[in-house]
């Protein structure tokens, strides 16, 4: 189960909305071995695609490196889908690397009000997808 605050998931959510109709990236980085999303980290989408992300190789080296620095990991690996339902695709789960992440993804699709907003994660572990329950608090 992904415990998240409003908070970070209206960060999320602001930057896939904001990179629409490209898809948006990031992570948001927790202490090392708590488990709990902290500090929201927009990423570029060196791809700047509709239908695919890459974070930058620079950047990703530099984050890594920062979360070192600051005895942190990757919580959560976040990207939006902006045509399709919130559901990782082949591709993200071939690139899924992190088996401690959780993966999450918001559906765009509705950025003209038009169908229902999602906001789902995953577990990805050896190209195999088990969707988790999210929480959402207030604070921890």
């Amino acid at each position: 189960m992904l415990t998240i605050t409003q908070a970070l998931v209206d960060q999320i959510v602001a930057h896939a909305r904001q990179d629409h109709p490209d898809e948006a990236c990031g992570v948001v980085a927790g202490p090392a071995g708590s488990g709990r999303p902290e500090r929201f980290i927009p990423m570029l989408n060196a791809a700047r695609s509709p239908t695919f992300y890459e974070f930058d190789s620079g950047d990703l080296l530099k984050l890594y490196r920062d979360m070192d620095d600051r005895d942190e990991e990757p919580v959560i690996i976040y990207h939006s889908h902006t045509a399709t339902e919130a559901y990782p695709s082949r591709t993200d789960i071939s690139y899924a690397n992190e088996p401690g992440a959780h993966y999450v993804l918001v559906s765009t699709a509705d950025a003209d009000d038009a169908g229902p907003f999602q906001f789902r994660s995953y577990r990805i572990v050896e190209g195999e997808v088990t969707e988790e329950e999210v929480t959402v608090v207030d604070v921890y």
